[in-house]
């Protein structure tokens, strides 16, 4: 997985980096292909803004998360994501098992 993490107007520490990092690694769970992860940190007052744009397989997600500190806007993103990934898994799998839940011969 490759992650990218830049600020907009707003100073990413090596601190933030390595916290976003471990925090999105536990996406790699649910698909074996490269996933690549674009996050911007940021803030718009009174809060701290986190967005994240995931792309893997021609495919793009994107999700965005609010908080009161950077930390928890992270957390938040990385759920967000997590059950994104989770939605899509699960597309998937419905398509290829058919219009009726079954397999597709």
């Amino acid at each position: 997985m490759r992650i990218e993490t830049y600020g907009q107007q707003f100073e990413v520490t090596p601190a933030l980096r390595e916290y976003v990092e471990s925090k999105f690694k536990r996406l790699e769970r649910h698909f074996d292909q490269p996933l690549d992860v674009r996050t911007q940190l940021g803030f718009q007052k009174p809060d701290y803004l986190a967005e994240a744009t995931l792309s893997f397989a021609g495919r793009t997600l994107h999700a965005d998360a609010t908080d009161q500190t950077m930390y928890a806007a992270i957390d938040v993103l990385a759920d967000k994501l997590d059950r994104l990934l989770l939605k899509h898994k699960q597309k998937k799998i419905d398509q290829e098992r058919g219009p009726r839940g079954e397999h597709a011969d």
